[in-house]
């Protein structure tokens, strides 16, 4: 699985540190999410979902060999 969630924040002007205390996590868990070393649970991929206005699927997307 890839995702946009890096993109949606430099938009957003936000730090890693900045979006994890908006959605209760750590700043090691927004990086880990931007580098594809940790898929959130499906309440984590919501409130990203919610907090920049997109859908899951345009802020997650499978790969072929998911």
């Amino acid at each position: 699985m890839t995702n946009s969630i890096k993109i949606a924040r430099v938009i957003a002007q936000l730090t890693q540190a900045e979006l994890a205390e908006k959605i209760g996590v750590s700043r090691q868990t927004i990086n880990a999410i931007e580098s594809n070393r940790f898929v959130p649970s499906t309440v984590l991929a919501l409130k990203l979902s919610q907090l920049f206005q997109k859908s899951v699927n345009e802020l997650f997307q499978l790969e072929d060999t998911d």
